[in-house]
């Protein structure tokens, strides 16, 4: 088995998977795996774009030597160096030690400060190209997306985008490689679940990008991580675009931290009254068990976003502390925002998080619901007009 698989006739893939790495980035849960994507171009000159996290290299490095068969790389394209795509560099120059090193002036800064690699080093500006021979690669530079170094190479022959992690997500490619072999709705929430947790933030970066490479004629994207876009790419750019514009689905999510009960009460009590107002997309989310990195992904796909918590310590309950810190880091906009809570002796989770929402600058639907230990009857009714005005301002997205 040569690993090695046809995007074009002379154009490959040589990525990995890696299903024993638990944690990304030591952060973000990986309970489906991620691939680290990597390509050659076979020409005059022999490309490689891109490598892959160190714990993969054996496997990477077999792949190539059956497609090389022998023959040297001229070329290493570094369009991100993030260790998951730039771990294997050292190991490749020693394969290859005459190989040249492409990318700008901040990918050997980054280089140099985590390898000590100041040889072989071929920069390139915005809009330089290189002739490989049958091929042509130009290079469009991409900084903030979402590392100060990001670039994107072009191949101008068959018109395919190598993106670095832009277009990229989570999830290992078990078979099929290519949009058109997988199952495009998994691999979209876990596209948007990278996206909203470690791009997201950048996004004014990404509409930048994007208007880039507008005039660009793009027939296959490739990313460093998740499908090669060979059927449609004009699917997942036309998601970057609206995710980084901050667009959303009608629909609301409801997420609580609860200890005994009581606040998971409020949060059942207003999905109910939700959709009895014709929402179905309802996502209601206990934050004590569920990974701020799927809340994350939640929150940036749906209009109305309902925070619950009970008080703590006269103060507001850890796992929801966590999750109104990350919305005010992200800087997403264009949300509509609902608060309810529950305290005992004294308050501190509900104004906890309307301090908090000051910083969103999202529009809150109605005043805030506060029980005391428990819902009763009035609150129930302030929880039934707090769930109407969600569904009013959902419904007018």
């Amino acid at each position: 088995m040569n690993g090695f698989i046809n995007i074009t006739e002379d154009i490959f893939y040589v990525g990995v998977n890696d299903r024993e790495t638990a944690i990304f980035e030591n952060l973000w849960p990986l309970d489906k795996g991620v691939s680290y994507n990597s390509y050659i171009i076979r020409d005059k000159k022999n490309v490689l774009v891109d490598t892959v996290k160190i714990n993969k290299f054996s496997v990477f490095i077999e792949k190539i030597r059956n497609l090389l068969n022998g023959e040297d790389i001229d070329y290493l394209v570094i369009n991100h160096m993030e260790p998951d795509h730039s771990g294997s560099i050292q190991e490749i120059l020693e394969e290859f030690p005459n190989m040249k090193i492409i990318g700008n002036k901040k990918t050997f800064e980054f280089l140099n400060d985590l390898y000590g690699i100041q040889k072989n080093l071929y920069e390139v500006k915005d809009g330089d190209e290189i002739d490989l021979g049958e091929h042509k690669l130009k290079f469009y530079m991409t900084p903030m997306v979402h590392w100060p170094e990001t670039m994107m190479t072009y191949e101008t022959k068959s018109k395919i985008l190598f993106t670095g992690d832009a277009f990229g997500g989570f999830g290992s490619l078990d078979g099929g490689i290519f949009d058109d072999e997988v199952n495009l709705d998994f691999f979209e929430d876990e596209i948007r679940r990278y996206y909203s947790n470690i791009v997201g933030k950048y996004s004014p970066m990404v509409q930048r990008a994007l208007k880039k490479l507008s005039d660009v004629d793009i027939k296959i994207i490739a990313a460093t991580h998740g499908p090669v876009w060979r059927k449609h790419p004009e699917r997942i750019i036309e998601k970057y675009d609206r995710w980084s514009k901050y667009e959303s689905e009608e629909g609301v999510v409801i997420i609580y931290g609860s200890m005994y009960g009581n606040t998971e009460k409020m949060a059942d009590h207003l999905a109910r009254k939700i959709a009895e107002q014709g929402i179905k997309n309802i996502k209601v989310i206990n934050a004590s068990k569920t990974h701020l990195s799927h809340i994350i992904n939640e929150i940036w796909r749906f209009k109305g976003v309902m925070l619950g918590s009970c008080t703590y310590n006269t103060g507001l309950f850890p796992p929801m502390e966590e999750i109104v810190q990350w919305i005010s880091h992200t800087g997403l906009k264009n949300r509509v925002l609902g608060i309810f809570g529950t305290y005992g002796w004294s308050g501190g989770g509900v104004s906890t998080i309307e301090k908090y929402a000051e910083n969103f600058k999202w529009p809150i639907v109605n005043e805030s619901v506060e029980a005391k230990l428990s819902a009763k009857e009035d609150d129930l009714k302030k929880l039934d007009e707090l769930a109407k005005a969600m569904a009013d301002a959902v419904k007018n997205n």
